[in-house]
């Protein structure tokens, strides 16, 4: 990562490891259309897609489509868009690049103005289907090549170029000079850890050391072991198979300091292993988004209380995130339409999310200009750690940190 050609070959990779790297959650769900919550707006409905893989053995998001469900009766109860009730279909993609496109295939003959805030590998498949179709995604979770590249993808985070970039700096800031990234041995995760190189060589600290793990691996005493010897922190990039370094970790004693990206080293983990008094306290986490507590999530915290949903999962929240810009953009059009929408997404100055993230646009002079990332224009992430159990702002006072300087200045 010392030269800018290289820094174009590895955007120009497939990022569909941060499926595996930024996701958690497993479960079932149905598609289903609609909400029960409209029945007092008279204005015309809105009708938007999203897709999630549920019931697979892979990275099942059901969580998706429950916080979809739950803007969609939260936007409802509180006016619609335009006094037109929000009507979401939502569609199992299961994992598959052929359900995925078959999803993609439903939003064209359903008629929705866009697809917002969904999770699926297969970017692919299914984009070159919306576009044909003029139909915006909005969103997603940054898990496909084709979020980060096509004309009709609308990401409102940097996905893993930005937040693993963001990693190795917050690492480094917090005095970590020597770094030991543990990730899955395939080649999508050498990418991970060449972003998480940029960022922390760019913030002082040496290159981290590469360490792989076997797919089929379940004992991690061997990789706990080199990733501890001589490091001041340990990068944790195993995604929900994470606790099983935490517990070779526990077990051998050490007391390294840890730390990941959002997704990996859970609040759930951290409870699990003893909360305050967990030696994953203190650990640094980085991520897209203000943490849980933060009042900037007061509106999806209320919409999403008593549902099987955890805002602090990457996907999640990326959905919500994403269908705050949907509204506040369609609500700027004197009629809702894809391609009135499309417009006014290349064209706004700024869409405010609540403090969810800086105010977004997608005007050419803000894309990143790295060739396979230019539909990226939010290039900020969050420094948080975990705190007694929960994910937490790092410092008092804290706020979003932009690594667009770090992305596009070649190394001296």
């Amino acid at each position: 990562m010392n030269d800018s050609p290289r820094r174009r070959t590895v955007a120009a990779s497939c990022l569909a490891m941060t499926g595996v790297l930024l996701a958690a959650g497993c479960g079932g769900g149905e598609e289903s259309v609609g909400s029960t919550s409209a029945s007092s707006l008279t204005g015309a409905p809105v009708k938007v897609m999203v897709w999630a893989p549920e019931n697979t053995q892979g990275s099942a998001q059901p969580g998706v489509r429950v916080t979809a469900q739950a803007y969609e009766k939260w936007i409802n109860d509180n006016g619609g868009i335009k006094g037109g009730p929000l009507k979401v279909i939502t569609c199992n993609e299961k994992g598959d690049p052929d359900e995925a496109e078959n999803c993609a295939q439903k939003a064209v003959s359903e008629g929705v103005v866009a697809v917002v805030g969904s999770y699926s590998l297969a970017g692919d498949r299914y984009m070159p289907i919306l576009e044909k179709a003029g139909i915006p995604y909005i969103g997603g979770t940054g898990v496909s090549a084709a979020e980060f590249s096509n004309p009709l993808s609308f990401p409102v985070n940097g996905g893993t170029p930005v937040v693993f970039t963001a990693h190795g700096q917050q690492l480094a800031e917090e005095g970590c000079k020597k770094i030991s990234g543990v990730r899955y041995d395939v080649a999508a995760a050498a990418i991970v850890i060449k972003f998480l190189t940029l960022g922390a060589t760019s913030a002082g600290a040496k290159a981290p050391k590469d360490l792989k793990v076997p797919l089929t691996a379940t004992d991690l005493a061997p990789q706990v072991a080199a990733a501890t010897k001589g490091s001041d922190c340990v990068s944790v990039i195993l995604g929900t198979h994470s606790d099983l370094f935490v517990k070779a970790y526990l077990q051998s004693g050490d007391k390294t300091k840890v730390g990941s990206v959002v997704g990996n080293l859970t609040p759930e983990l951290a409870q699990s292993t003893g909360g305050s008094s967990s030696p994953l306290n203190g650990a640094a986490i980085t991520g897209y988004y203000p943490p849980i507590s933060d009042a900037a999530w007061k509106d999806g915290v209320a919409a999403t209380e008593g549902k099987d949903v955890d805002l602090s999962n990457g996907a999640n929240a990326t959905t919500w995130v994403a269908f705050k810009v949907f509204t506040e953009a369609a609500g700027q059009l004197p009629k809702i339409t894809s391609k009135a929408l499309v417009e006014e997404l290349n064209t706004t100055k700024g869409i405010d999310t609540g403090g969810l993230t800086p105010a977004l646009n997608w005007q050419s002079s803000t894309a990143l200009p790295l060739p396979g990332l230019n539909r990226i224009h939010n290039t900020t992430a969050t420094e948080l750690v975990l705190k007694d159990g929960k994910i937490e702002w790092a410092k008092s006072g804290s706020t979003f940190v932009d690594v667009r300087k770090a992305l596009t200045t070649p190394a001296g």
